[in-house]
Formats: C-alpha cells, sequence, structure tokens
C-alpha cells in the first residue's frame, strides 16, 4: 500500500476540508442549540455540494456519480467527520444499495437520488430487533401479485428528508438444525404509500439536529415491483452493498477524532499553569502522545480496509476491525481531550462536550463494538473449522 495520497486525492481532502470548514462550521452551535436544521440551510448545502461536484460521489460514473474509488469515498467520509452529521448529511450520499435497482427502478429511484432530486432512507433497525437482523417482525405478506406489510421501524436517520424508504421486511421462514430462520426481502417504499406512516422518533443525545424517525406499516400493499433484488434476497443485497457502511463510520470517527485532537493540541499549549503550558506537565503530554497514536492507527486500519475492496481483496474483518478500532478510539480521545480541559470541557463554550456525547453512538450504530468482534473472530476460527 502507497502510505502517500496522490495529488487528485489531496485535491479531495484539500476540496472537502474546505467545504466542511466554510459551509458546516458556521451553523454548528446554532444546529445544536435548536436541535434542527432549517430547510432553506439544508438545501442550500445540498445545492453547493451539487455546484461542487461531490454529489452522489460514492456512485459509479455510469449511474451519473463522481466515481471515486473506495478509498477516495473514504477519504471524503474522513474529512465530513470533522462537521456535524446534522449538516454533513446534506452532503449528499445515497445508499449504495440503489445500485441493485433494476432498470424501471434505476430511472424511478436511483438516477433521481444520484442527481439529487429524491431523498432516501434505509430502515432496518425494529424496538425489538437490532443487532438481531434476522428476529426482525416486520413482515410482508402475499397477496397476489402484490405483498402486504405490517410491523414497525425505529432509529430511521435521514427519514424527515426522505422521499422513498430503503426497508427489509421479514417475507418467509425456513426451519434449519439451529432453529427457524427468517427470510428477508428489500423493498423500495415511496413516503406517500397507503399504509405507511412517518412520524418523529426519539430524542438523543448524540448528533443534535440529526434526528431519527419511526415508521409504521399497516396494512401497507406494494406491488412486486417494490422488491429490490430478489424476493428473500435481502440478506444477498444486504452484504453485496451494506456491509462498507461500517467503513464510513470508521472514517467519520478518524476525522472527528483529529478535530477533537487539535482542540486538545492547543489547548494544552495555551493553558498555562504553576507558570508553564499544561502540555508540559506529564500527565498531559502523554495523553496527548497517546492520543495522536491511537488516531493515526485507526486512520491506517481504515484506509487499508478502504485499499482492500479496491484491489477486490477480502475486507470484511478488516473494515470490522477498523469501525471497532475507530470508534472506540474516538471514545478514549474525546474522553481525554474534555479531561484536558477540565471544568471547561463539560461547558457550551467549547465544542468539546459535543465530541464526548456525539461519540457514544458510533459504538452502537452500523453494527455494535460487540458485533464487530463476533464478526472479526468468526473470521478467524472458521477456516480452523471452529
Amino acid at each position: 500500500m502507497d502510505f502517500e495520497l496522490s495529488n487528485e486525492q489531496q485535491m479531495i481532502v484539500s476540496t472537502v476540508r474546505n467545504f466542511v470548514e466554510k459551509e458546516i462550521y458556521p451553523h454548528e452551535a446554532e444546529v445544536e442549540r435548536t436541535g434542527t436544521v432549517p430547510y432553506e440551510l439544508g438545501q442550500e448545502i445540498k445545492q453547493k455540494c451539487i455546484d461542487l461536484g461531490f454529489y452522489a460521489c460514492n456512485f459509479p460514473e455510469t449511474v451519473g456519480g463522481a466515481g471515486l474509488s473506495h478509498l477516495d469515498f473514504t477519504l471524503v467520509e474522513r474529512e465530513l467527520g470533522r462537521g456535524s452529521m446534522a449538516l454533513t448529511h446534506f452532503f449528499g450520499r445515497p445508499q449504495n444499495i440503489l445500485m441493485a435497482c433494476n432498470e424501471e427502478q434505476r430511472a424511478r429511484y436511483l438516477y433521481p437520488a444520484v442527481r439529487g432530486e429524491r431523498s432516501d432512507a434505509l430502515a432496518m433497525t425494529e424496538p425489538d430487533a437490532g443487532s438481531d437482523v434476522r428476529g426482525m417482525k416486520c413482515r410482508a405478506l402475499r397477496d397476489g401479485d402484490d405483498w402486504v406489510i405490517d410491523g414497525t421501524k425505529h432509529f430511521i436517520s435521514g427519514a424527515e428528508h426522505a422521499d422513498f424508504f430503503i426497508v427489509f421486511v421479514a417475507t418467509g421462514v425456513d426451519e434449519t438444525p439451529r432453529g427457524p430462520k427468517k427470510r428477508i426481502t428489500t423493498f423500495l417504499v415511496d413516503r406517500d404509500t397507503p399504509g405507511f406512516e412517518v412520524r418523529a422518533g426519539y430524542t438523543s443525545v448524540s448528533h443534535r439536529g440529526y434526528k431519527n424517525y419511526v415508521l409504521y406499516f399497516n396494512n401497507c400493499r406494494l406491488p412486486n415491483a417494490q422488491v429490490l433484488g430478489q424476493v428473500d434476497g435481502g440478506f444477498s443485497v444486504m452484504n453485496d452493498w451494506l456491509y462498507a457502511t461500517r467503513l464510513t463510520v470508521a472514517a467519520f470517527c478518524v476525522g472527528r477524532a483529529r478535530r477533537c485532537f487539535d482542540h486538545a493540541l492547543t489547548y494544552a499549549a495555551e493553558r498555562h499553569q504553576f507558570g508553564q503550558p499544561i502540555g508540559k506537565f506529564q500527565g498531559i503530554g502523554f495523553q496527548i502522545a497517546d492520543m495522536i497514536t491511537e488516531i493515526d492507527a485507526a486512520e491506517f486500519l481504515t484506509l487499508s480496509a478502504a485499499w482492500r475492496l479496491d484491489r477486490g481483496k477480502p475486507a470484511n474483518r478488516e473494515i470490522a476491525s477498523a469501525k471497532l478500532y475507530a470508534s472506540e478510539m474516538l471514545a478514549r480521545v474525546t474522553d481525554m481531550t474534555l479531561q484536558i480541559f477540565g471544568g471547561m470541557g463539560l461547558m457550551d463554550d467549547f465544542p468539546i462536550e459535543r465530541f464526548w456525547r456525539d461519540a457514544r453512538v458510533e459504538r452502537i450504530w452500523d453494527g455494535t463494538s460487540e458485533i464487530q468482534r463476533h464478526i472479526i473472530s468468526r473470521d478467524l476460527l472458521r477456516p480452523l473449522r471452529a
């Protein structure tokens, strides 16, 4: 792996970082205070992203995207991680799973999403089925050429802006030696579909303004044309397109950790106690050294996993390792930064307490730390038949 970024990659990093500093940072305090992104502001950020040529940069050129490699896109996500997620959400990155659309679906969903004309939201988690995806109770039953969906999804991000939803639903059960195993199918559900309702969700202490919603399906009828991929093929679609989303979380954590570290380093150099900068005290200086070492390690894990994807190499374990380590690293970095700031770190005069709160969710969504450890251990043990 070549650790030096190409000129094009350096330009990507510089462009996105400048965008975040200019278009995102100035609005963060207000979003944090109100818990809301004004509609006009969100659309303004979206249009500027389109004008910049970065909207849907995670899609290939063949469908109208920017055609960035996995490594290039990971660099984009790393820089976006520096900013408020509620605001960088509008730096559009539609779900790659839309590449599974057939030609008719591409015209209705994929191409408009890539052009920024329609927005999507992914719906998988349920009140009783988080990490246990096969435990989902939201189900769809055949009725002639249609499907009838009943059930609930929650923790759905971006739902307030979504024109359509990519929904995973149980569509049958197989009996296996390990017990019943649910079959999963993916559906494309338009917002105005009868029997489908989107309601406000819970108030979270992490990522204020980046809201979650609850989806309700009550005798919601969909034609078979709304199936994304194959019937009962939801896990195939998931494995082909969704597992790499863990890499974007890792990249986000690296970017956020570097921004937090910049605050810690500056404060350690400028804050004086006992006649000298606090960074000169071993208790602070060693924390600074540990922080940057962990950030660099997380970044190398993340970029290495992206590099493997670009070369068609197996990367499931490497992605899980990156997500696990980067999300837990961010928790340690934000906590140490708050400790360096002392009491002021808990005050909203600085963004440190926000970084600290926001970091907590990264170890939960897109696969908890426990799930990542399971993926890693199974990948290592399976070849040994253990």
